[in-house]
């Protein structure tokens, strides 16, 4: 009696709960909705009533029943439903429609429901491979499904694989599809390594819920590169041909070079460099290599280095100075000191130089510096010029420098030094900034040396800044300054660039994606360094830029105009250039063209017409083969200083492993030319090496046995483990020998054994071999294999009242996920109702093959959705899986229940 109740509240309580709230409601479930049956007349009534709705997804349970009012009465009649899960979202009716058993007056009661939406993806791995071998594909199956009710516009995504799917998918809902995931592995992987694929399903508009799986596959190397036993260290070793036609002489011969950068033992605690190259058989410049021998070495707490270099002791005293010496370096955490000797090779003033030094760091981004450094002159030679200073005598030159990170947007830097000889004495210091805020960004610097300062500067000042401000997201200002110093101590291996005072200011305006405008104003001087001087001028100017990106084509284009005060001839005049620069990238070749028309007064006549124009070709035919080709017609007076490009062709192949060859010629203006071009090619040949440093491990050897378990033979069978082979003997014995401590994978050639035959270990196996001797036993039984179907049955309707019949959903063909495994081995298929599906090729053994419902209907049952049983060898086990639909059993309290309103209500 008490179950009757409860049956009948469950019923009633969500109609009257309905009723009052109009509620959407959730697909899937049952419910109900209740009607107000009203009797408006005078006389008794009795009505048969009939139930329907306006989808074949809302199913009444009880579709007929009858209703007796007596005059002026209301009653509720209440009708259970059964919504499908795949009920689509939105507004169903139900309808009540009573006939009168004497006067056939009919009666229509409607109500609406609100199904609302549910969105549920699921996305599952469904199948992969365990092993491939390098080179070969990966493929992923995964199971993607729509368990909701609402059509989805799905997004499928992989970051490391290629989705076997148009990117853009809609799955109605109760669709599911298989989607395949494919990554192609290197065939040039040295080493076994574990690969992830996987796939993102998101819902287009739904960004922020995505379904993500995976899956992993071991990838076995078909090139492996074995572990050494040695560590070893790189070295690489070249021979050069160069012939250079210079200033209408030709000169050639070979140079050598010998260069090697590595770790000398196995834990990377001792670091060397080292290089030697021989004498350059041609005039030396940027484009040839000069001879040079040098070494390092390097710990945690100690750096030395011997031979040739650029040696700088600090900014003010000697900021660079190339030539022969030695340094060393030691680090203790909170303090740190060192100091180098240098012999310069391209300054003849200076004949020794001394250098010590000690650094305190205070934090991590702050220190200070102090030393001092000692020139000695070259005594033979009577006057010695240091620029406009006279060097009689040694130069003592003790200097401090520091560096402060004031907080994380402003740094702080300077140094301060003292010079003194026997006659003069001088000074000279040095500050910097810079800031970095976020809307504006900028630093400075400012030096000065006095008159008798013997430092690397001397009588001089120069001010560098540059300043920029961010107004907005796509506008900048910006402002930047440069006087370079006039005396200082150049090497003379090069000549110094010419003396230069700019100054600029304007707005960048970033007017789409991939375009900028750059519209700036300033002035500029320059003077030539060298005499007798080709050119010395002022010059205010504008200057508006456009850089665009269309298609593949990076465009540049830029405009400036400007007023030329020229002191070299004493006139003045315009002077006006217009440049191009078009970049793109086809055919993995990069095209860069380039064009520049000017009309100066800068130079020795006025309206002095100048053309410039090249092109850079930069191709990348393979990995082991690259070429590239330059052109460029002239350069402006003012590069005068540098070694100038006007054709270059060069071409790099890598002939086989460890072994190039480089062809590279060139014209070139030489450094302080003006048209005299020169001719000079190069032929190169590298052989790159690793050579044993450190001994660092044994052979070892790996041995063992196949186990004959019931197959027809264990002998002349083929194993494989990187690039070591090894075939059994009569008695499944094997032995791998010589072999390298690592890790490897043992495989077996089944091309050598039975077609049924398979191990009893999972095979490929991943094994470490150490330096003692090692063993591997398995064995060789037959495959089983296992056949099973999916078999659907419909069981009979049962009600217990009125004898009511209930409707029945029409059968829709559901997909299920049957998996197999033996705890080590889990494979995975999809079948469908009512059709067979098969595992072969199984390991015998412990087997549990168990079925998933994957969103099934819960109207559908599974009695029993495991097997677990032994597979022996050779057998063929046969399994079936029953799908029932069973329909909903009611009982209901045989006792008639009265239920009125106060106030009546017709529904419509």
């Amino acid at each position: 009696m008490i179950k009757k109740q409860i049956i009948l509240f469950s019923l009633l309580f969500p109609a009257l709960h309905f009723s009052q709230k109009n509620d959407s409601l959730k697909p899937g479930i049952t419910t109900s909705i209740s009607f107000t049956i009203e009797n408006r007349t005078t006389e008794a009534k009795n009505y048969d009533l009939s139930v329907e709705s306006s989808s074949p997804f809302i199913t009444p349970i009880l579709k007929s029943g009858s209703i007796s009012l007596t005059a002026n009465e209301s009653k509720i009649y209440i009708v259970p439903l059964k919504i499908a899960a795949e009920a689509p979202q939105g507004k169903y009716s139900v309808i009540v429609n009573g006939t009168d058993h004497n006067t056939k007056e009919k009666l229509v009661y409607t109500s609406e429901l609100i199904i609302s939406g549910n969105r549920k993806i699921s996305l599952t791995t469904l199948d992969y491979p365990e092993f491939v071998k390098a080179g070969e594909k990966i493929t992923s199956t995964f199971l993607l499904k729509n368990n909701g009710n609402i059509s989805e516009n799905l997004i499928l995504e992989s970051k490391n694989a290629i989705v076997d799917h148009p990117p853009k998918l809609i799955l109605s809902a109760g669709e599911s599809k298989i989607i395949s995931v494919i990554r192609k592995t290197s065939v040039d992987l040295g080493k076994n390594e574990y690969q992830n694929v996987n796939l993102t399903v998101y819902s287009d508009g739904n960004f922020s819920q995505n379904q993500t799986a995976y899956s992993t596959t071991k990838i076995i190397s078909v090139k492996p590169v074995e572990d050494d036993i040695y560590h070893r260290f790189p070295v690489s070793a070249s021979m050069s041909f160069i012939g250079m036609e210079n200033r209408g002489s030709y000169e050639d011969g070979f140079q050598g070079e010998l260069y090697g950068k590595g770790s000398i033992d196995q834990e990377n605690k001792n670091l060397v460099e080292f290089r030697a190259i021989t004498k350059n058989p041609v005039a030396f410049n940027s484009f040839t290599r000069y001879e040079e021998y040098f070494a390092n070495y390097k710990r945690k707490n100690l750096w030395v280095h011997l031979g040739d270099k650029n040696y700088s002791s600090s900014f003010l005293t000697e900021y660079t100075r190339y030539g022969r010496g030695g340094e060393i370096q030691i680090d203790l955490k909170k303090i740190s000191f060192g100091g180098f000797y240098n012999h310069p090779r391209f300054f003849r003033d200076i004949k020794h130089e001394f250098n010590v030094y000690s650094k305190l760091k205070i934090t991590k981004e702050s220190e200070v510096t102090a030393g001092y450094l000692l020139k000695i002159p070259r005594t033979e030679s009577p006057e010695i010029n240091f620029t406009n200073l006279r060097l009689d005598s040694n130069a003592h030159l003790p200097y401090i420098a520091a560096k402060f990170k004031i907080n994380k947007n402003l740094e702080l830097s300077g140094e301060t030094s003292y010079s003194k000889t026997e006659k003069t004495d001088g000074t000279a210091f040095m500050v910097q900034t810079a800031a970095n805020f976020e809307k504006i960004k900028g630093n400075a610097l400012y030096m000065r040396a006095s008159p008798e300062y013997a430092g690397y500067f001397n009588n001089t000042s120069t001010f560098n800044g540059n300043l920029q401000y961010q107004l907005s997201k796509r506008i900048n200002v910006m402002a930047n300054y440069v006087q370079d110093a006039k005396n200082f101590q150049r090497d003379t291996l090069f000549l110094a660039a010419p003396y230069r005072k700019f100054l600029q200011y304007g707005i960048q305006y970033k007017y789409a994606k991939y375009g900028n405008l750059l519209l700036s104003n300033g002035s500029q001087r320059y003077q030539d360094r060298l005499m007798p001087r080709e050119f010395d001028y002022k010059e205010n100017f504008f200057r508006a830029t456009i850089d665009q990106q269309v298609g593949i084509f990076q465009i540049s284009l830029e405009t400036q105009l400007g007023k030329t005060k020229n002191y070299l001839t004493g006139f003045s005049g315009n002077s006006s250039f217009y440049t191009a620069n078009i970049g793109f990238e086809k055919f993995k070749t990069s095209f860069n063209i380039y064009g520049s028309y000017a009309l100066t007064s800068r130079y020795q006549l006025q309206n002095q017409k100048q053309v410039y124009y090249g092109v850079r070709i930069l191709s990348r035919f393979s990995d082991k083969t690259h070429f590239s080709l330059f052109y460029q017609n002239n350069y402006m007076p003012e590069d005068y200083y540098s070694d100038r490009n006007l054709f270059e062709l060069n071409f790099h192949r890598q002939i086989f492993h460890g072994h190039e060859f480089d062809l590279s010629t060139r014209y070139n203006l030489q450094r302080g030319e003006l048209g005299n071009k020169d001719f000079m090619f190069s032929l190169r040949y590298t052989v790159k090496m690793n050579l044993p440093s450190q001994k660092i491990a044994d052979y070892t050897t790996l041995s063992g046995n196949i186990k004959n378990l019931g197959v027809k033979k264990t002998d002349d069978i083929r194993l494989a483990m990187g690039n070591h082979l090894s075939i059994t003997d009569k008695r499944g014995n094997y032995i791998f020998k010589n072999v390298i401590p690592g890790e490897y994978v043992l495989e077996i050639d089944r091309s050598t054994t039975e077609m049924n035959d398979i191990p009893d270990i999972n095979l490929p196996a991943s094994l470490i071999l150490n330096e003692q001797e090692n063993f591997f036993n398995f064995g060789l039984t037959t495959a089983a294999n296992i056949y099973g179907r999916i078999e659907y049955t419909e069981t009979e309707s049962k009600s217990a009242f009125a004898q009511f019949t209930i409707q029945k959903v029409k059968k829709k063909i559901e997909n299920l996920i049957i998996e197999a495994t033996n705890g080590n081995q889990t494979y995975r298929k999809i079948a469908v109702i009512g059709e067979y599906f098969d595992f072969t090729y199984l390991r015998p053994g412990n087997w549990k093959v168990k079925v998933y419902r994957n969103g099934l209907d819960k109207k559908f049952k599974i009695p029993i959705d495991q097997y677990e049983f032994e597979l022996k060898p050779n057998e063929i086990k046969n399994i079936i899986f029953n799908v029932i639909k069973q329909s909903s059993e009611i009982k209901y309290q045989q006792e008639s229940i009265r239920v009125t309103y106060n106030e009546n209500r017709k529904q419509k």
